[in-house]
């Protein structure tokens, strides 16, 4: 509200400024909303003073802009996401603010929002969200995030969207496209190559052209030139020697001049490192450095951050001219009119009841079945006793990993789901069973939960495997958590074994009964050393405010799982090709991608290495059958867009969604290509005994690779083709050969 007035002041004095001006025949263009967007833009930049520009190219505090307050256009401010509205923080300092109206609906990470396989379902999360950033005056949500999972060990994969550029692609244009929606900017991160975090600060990434193109930039360019991303925010590490917030062949070359990017490239906080960079080589609007000497999270020197007296002084001093300044300032203004200027955006909404079924939806849609012998799953209706083992059925799971921490409104855990899912059905009991990490603070967010227990780890298993000799179902609820060396920004993974003892429990759990269903909370793929031991394994990853519900509502039968994976869990680290004989990380220097294009299931499959669990994978309590697959022709020209369908039917007792998966297989190639590529999905919903023909475009961009080898260009090769439709990347239910002339 306050800025609202303040907005509404400065518009007043600065019509009367104009009103009594000489030049008061001349129309304020800049101030009338219905006007096209570039002449506004150009009509306040003709009014602006330099000093005015270089203001309003970097930060005024930890998360806002200065705007110009002379000519009334408004101040940006930005928020931490992308899962959540972050609470307000001090002005100078990352400690929280302490406001009592500043609880969010905290949604499922964006690992879960990728294991939906479902673009409706992104377009609903970016809604919601965006609802929420709408209602608390934020301009700018930081997040989605789409870089590859490259290791499990990088500690931030559980902001991302899996290991699959197409997938990602797919699902990040409707987030952003529901986001923006709202009137809010969707600023997708970390542009590019940010898959460790121990050295993301100075770590030195190189690839092949083919690599970058093919693998890791596939979902930015979908998120600008489809998704329509209004800003960018440069990663941490350095590309090829210089670093990728002010590095000229991502920002100038690739983003703005070949996907024609309109928008912003913000700098991640503290990222900018050279004001001659940062001028020359395309970023646009400075956060969070750390200059003049003072120390990283104290109060800030905004004027002499790079972007604002430095280069005031070299404009001054005839060193640099303004060229870029004005290109800068214009991406300013055009953000700041779609969003902080624009009268017509919705109102928004804070903590709803539809956000928090949109919570729900999300998690359930996510959640993956990953193993179901015997049909463990879902839980018998006659259990009359269940016993829940585990620190993170109890574990506050929205407090902490970095920049992603939340302060929510509620959080449902999974004990509290599973308790009120089974009241009056079934008596639920849980037990420790191992300790993790007993803290619940971040920046002075606090869960208030004690968590604290001396006991030995045999005591608490001990205590356990008693229980669970007398219970008709044990669930074991484990994994990981968003502390340091888990999943967490600023540090990666030390281990692919589960922590805390977690696997010598299951282990003995397995012993004591034959109803065990394990459920693992983690944004990473771990080790399961007791796999054969252990009927049910059900992948969950954060959940947010609603994990409980969620989970019940899965593991009861209520919803029929339909989550698929969308990265490879291998048996062992070694398995993953960024991990194979000679790779090393993390890196505090340099790092080649030796696996080349060969990232996630490309080189699992490439190395001929079984997968613990493969990319795609999710099963369901129903089944499904393929048949019928046509093409519309079995050669094609080049240029030409081929039809595809399949018939699915429910050939079980219960509805069910499924995931149809295409894939293509180049089969005469003078290049290394993978065995094959994800390149079409469609999520599903069928009855009992029903079916549906399912259609797909292979456009030609889906045959084509980048050719690096000479001035580098995307091309296809004539030849032999095959489409491959499935449940899974290892499970392909039905083929088709065609000929590309």
């Amino acid at each position: 509200m306050k800025r609202i007035v303040l907005s509404l002041v400065a518009l007043f004095v600065t019509a009367i400024v104009v009103a009594s001006s000489p030049e008061r025949t001349i129309r304020p263009i800049y101030l009338d909303p219905d006007a096209p967007i570039e002449e506004r833009v150009e009509d306040a930049l003709s009014r602006m003073t330099l000093r005015e520009k270089i203001a309003i190219i970097h930060a005024q505090s930890k998360f806002s802009s200065p705007g110009v307050p002379r000519l009334g256009i408004a101040e940006l401010w930005c928020t931490d996401g992308p899962h959540g509205i972050r609470p307000e923080v001090l002005w100078d300092e990352w400690e929280q603010a302490r406001w009592t109206n500043d609880s969010c609906t905290a949604y499922p990470a964006l690992t879960c929002l990728a294991a939906t396989w479902n673009r409706e379902i992104a377009d609903l999360y970016g809604v919601s969200i965006g609802e929420e950033a709408r209602y608390r005056e934020k301009d700018i949500l930081l997040g989605p995030g789409v870089n590859i999972y490259r290791t499990p060990y990088c500690g931030r994969n559980f902001e991302y969207m899996g290991e699959d550029p197409y997938l990602a692609s797919e699902m990040v244009v409707p987030y952003i496209q529901g986001v923006q929606r709202q009137g809010v900017a969707a600023c997708v991160k970390h542009y590019a190559l940010n898959n460790e975090e121990l050295y993301r600060h100075q770590v030195d990434v190189d690839l092949s052209d083919r690599a970058l193109y093919e693998i890791y930039l596939p979902a930015f360019k979908a998120a600008v030139t489809k998704g329509g991303a209004w800003s960018i925010m440069g990663s941490y590490n350095k590309y090829r020697g210089t670093y990728a917030c002010h590095n000229d062949r991502l920002l100038n070359q690739i983003l703005k001049s070949e996907w024609g990017f309109d928008g912003v490239v913000v700098s991640d906080w503290g990222g900018t490192h050279s004001t001659i960079e940062a001028i020359r080589n395309g970023l646009d609007l400075e956060f969070g450095s750390w200059t003049d000497g003072l120390r990283e999270g104290a109060s800030n020197a905004y004027d002499m951050y790079y972007m604002a007296m430095p280069y005031l002084d070299l404009i001054e001093s005839g060193e640099v001219g303004t060229e870029e300044l004005d290109d800068k300032v214009r991406r300013v203004l055009r953000i700041t009119f779609r969003t902080a200027m624009n009268p017509y955006k919705p109102y928004g909404a804070m903590c709803s009841e539809a956000h928090t079924e949109a919570a729900r939806r999300i998690g359930e849609e996510g959640i993956v079945l990953l193993k179901n012998e015997r049909n463990n799953l879902p839980i018998a209706t006659d259990a009359k006793r269940i016993l829940v083992v585990g620190e993170n059925a109890v574990k506050m799971m929205t407090v902490g990993g970095g920049s992603s921490s939340l302060k929510v409104k509620h959080e449902c855990s999974p004990l509290e789901g599973i308790e009120r899912y089974y009241a009056g059905k079934a008596e639920v009991i849980w037990v420790r069973g191992y300790v993790g990490d007993i803290t619940g603070d971040y920046n002075g967010v606090v869960t208030g939960q004690n968590l604290a227990d001396d006991r030995s780890v045999e005591e608490l298993i001990s205590e356990a495997v008693a229980l669970a000799k007398d219970a008709d179902h044990v669930i074991f609820i484990g994994g990981l958590n968003k502390s340091d060396r888990q999943d967490a920004e600023g540090f990666d993974r030390v281990q692919y074994d589960l922590p805390y003892a977690q696997d010598e429990l299951i282990e003995a759990l397995a012993k004591a009964t034959k109803h065990l269903s394990v459920v693992l909370v983690s944004g990473n793929a771990v080790a399961m050393p007791w796999l054969d031991d252990v009927e049910s394994v059900v992948q969950t990853w954060y959940l947010g405010s609603e994990a409980g519900n969620a989970l019940a509502r899965i593991l009861s039968g209520e919803v029929n799982p339909s989550g698929k994976l969308p990265f490879t869990f291998g048996y062992k680290l070694e398995d993953y090709p960024s991990h194979a004989e000679g790779m090393t990380f993390p890196n505090p220097d340099k790092v080649y991608y030796s696996e080349d294009i060969f990232v996630g299931y490309r080189g699992f499959e490439k190395r001929g290495i079984k997968p613990l669990f493969a990319f795609g994978h999710g099963l369901s309590y129903t089944e499904f059958e393929y048949s019928d697959i046509r093409l519309s022709k079995e050669r094609i020209a080049k240029g030409e867009t081929l039809q595809l369908s399949v018939t699915i039917t429910n050939r079980g007792k219960r509805s069910g969604k499924e995931v149809i998966q295409l894939y293509i297989a180049d089969k005469e190639t003078s290049v290394a290509r993978p065995v094959k590529e994800l390149k079409g999905f469609e999520k599903v919903a069928l009855e009992a005994g029903e079916s549906k023909v399912v259609s797909f475009d292979i456009s030609p961009e889906a045959l084509s690779f980048y050719d690096d080898s000479g001035k580098g260009e995307w091309r296809s090769e004539s030849g032999e083709f095959e489409v491959l439709v499935g449940s899974a990347s290892d499970d392909i239910r039905l083929r088709k050969g065609f000929v590309l002339e």
